[in-house]
């Protein structure tokens, strides 16, 4: 049996999982926790992805390996391969004037048609622009801009040369500074953004290429602490029988999103993801360029195109009100489903960390419509989870404008295992839902484009990863027209 291993290094925490690689099978999978914060050092990755791995079972029988990361967040090399500060994630707001200037600078619709996007605080070029803004010194000692899934992916190539950066279409789709269309960065952009282009950006990588893991010799990776036969008996110490010998494939990973379409097997289903972020998607064969800026679009790890649009909040707004209420998220969703459709009027705008659907960077959560009468626990807990979805659908709507096919949804992600979420959230789409069971679906996603690298094949191979469960209800226009109202009152302040 042949064995691939797919690495998802989110937000929250890095993922490992070991598939046949033929089938698709689960062999082993591991797990470990990342620090909170918008700002993270990139060693903290590295640590946990190898406590993840150890959980996993080491490398041992794996012939090819793939990082997916969370996508957009800024880090910066310096000429040794050392990082200059710590990196500034996805969900860092701190560049949204940053955000703001690039805009005007060049026009929404300027932008869309170069890059397929406009810039929000998300993106990578914002995140230059605020460093070159507010960290003069550390923008000058920038010799390399990477992403999360890219260092760790040089990181397991272990040469320590810059030169080696790599990524894929669909991360680098996301920074700001790369056309998707023409496969190529745009260095006036970056220029824009951090004043120079002189710095070095990962080569980027076709949908099933790859390089080799613990490439480099110990001199080259003396460097980073770790030389590169260490690096593979660290990778493989738990594993059985495996040959620390062999060459082991290292493919190009993907933004996390890209890899999340992969693992879960889209279809023509858009799909929606409940995460720490929450995150409207389909594929597509054309990019979108939406002045507006609500899709972004990326493209995605096949080759095709990504259109997306995404809120900042998503399965945290549960965590929040379930800690508001006193329950936890079973209790919470239990509430939920005793209340009625539209929760007797309350109504949640659960900008809880600002907001990126619409671009309200600053915003703060509010509830409307409290009365003494409506007040309960029970109506909180719905108008949470509403808002939640009100603010995806949002998104959903966008989608269509674009030319996505919007008569059915995929629902993932960690909320999604909410029966409540489950149940409400054909009242607010207005389409069947389909649920597939609970999985790493972005670390699995990784693990089908390493299993790619081997295959050689024209499409990734097919993979059936889990059943899923098909949910219908009839639609409550009522409820998103009252979301509408109450988010109306940030966008007219």
């Amino acid at each position: 049996m042949t064995l691939v291993a797919g690495i998802d290094s989110s937000t929250q925490s890095c993922k490992v999982v070991v598939r046949d690689a033929e089938t698709g099978r689960l062999v082993r999978e591991g797990r470990a926790a990342h620090p909170d914060g918008t700002e993270v050092h990139p060693s903290h990755w590295w640590s946990a992805l190898r406590s993840a791995l150890a959980d996993a079972g080491g490398l041992s029988g794996v012939s090819a390996v793939s990082v997916a990361g969370q996508q957009h967040g800024m880090v910066c090399l310096d000429e040794d391969g050392k990082v200059v500060r710590e990196a500034l994630l996805w969900n860092d707001t701190r560049s949204a004037a940053a955000a703001a200037s690039l805009t005007d600078e060049l026009g929404a619709a300027s932008w869309a048609a170069r890059i397929g996007l406009v810039p929000v605080a998300s993106f990578t070029i914002t995140k230059l622009r605020w460093l070159a803004q507010h960290e003069p010194a550390n923008a000058k000692r920038t010799a390399a801009v990477c992403l999360p899934h890219d260092w760790l992916t040089w990181r397991l190539r272990g040469t320590g040369s810059l030169d080696d950066l790599v990524t894929d279409r669909s991360d680098a789709s996301g920074t700001g500074y790369f056309d998707s269309a023409s496969n190529a960065y745009v260095p006036d952009l970056l220029s824009l953004a951090l004043g120079r282009s002189d710095v070095v950006l990962p080569r980027v990588l076709g949908p099933a290429e790859y390089t080799v893991l613990a490439a480099g010799s110990r001199d080259e990776t003396s460097r980073l602490g770790l030389g590169a036969s260490d690096l593979r008996d660290e990778l493989f110490r738990l594993g059985e029988g495996g040959r620390r010998d062999e060459t082991v494939r290292l493919a190009a990973g993907a933004g996390d999103n890209a890899a999340a379409m992969l693992g879960v097997g889209g279809g023509a289903d858009v799909v929606v993801s409940l995460g720490t972020s929450g995150v409207v998607t389909a594929t597509a064969d054309v990019r979108a360029e939406d002045p507006s800026g609500i899709v972004a679009g990326f493209a995605d790890a096949t080759g095709r195109y990504l259109p997306l649009a995404c809120t900042l909040n998503a399965a945290r707004v549960l965590d929040a009100t379930a800690r508001m209420l006193g329950v936890d998220l079973t209790r919470l969703s239990e509430l939920a489903l005793s209340a009625p459709a539209g929760a007797e009027g309350v109504v949640m705008v659960p900008y809880l960390e600002g907001e990126r659907t619409p671009n309200l960077p600053d915003a703060t959560g509010a509830l409307h419509g409290l009365t003494l009468s409506n007040a309960t626990p029970a109506n909180i807990a719905r108008a949470a989870v509403e808002g939640m979805l009100c603010g995806l659908a949002v998104g959903l709507d966008a989608l269509a404008e674009q030319g996505a096919d919007v008569s059915g949804v995929r629902l993932v992600g960690g909320a999604a295992v909410s029966p409540a979420v489950r149940e409400i959230a054909p009242t607010v789409f207005g389409v069947p839902v389909t649920v597939p069971a609970p999985g790493e679906y972005v670390a699995d996603g990784a693990a089908r484009q390493a299993a790619w690298t081997l295959s050689g094949g024209a499409t990734p191979p097919e993979w059936t990863l889990a059943e899923s469960t098909r949910f219908e209800a009839d639609a409550v226009p009522e409820v998103r027209a009252r979301y509408g109202d109450a988010a109306q009152r940030y966008l007219s302040r």
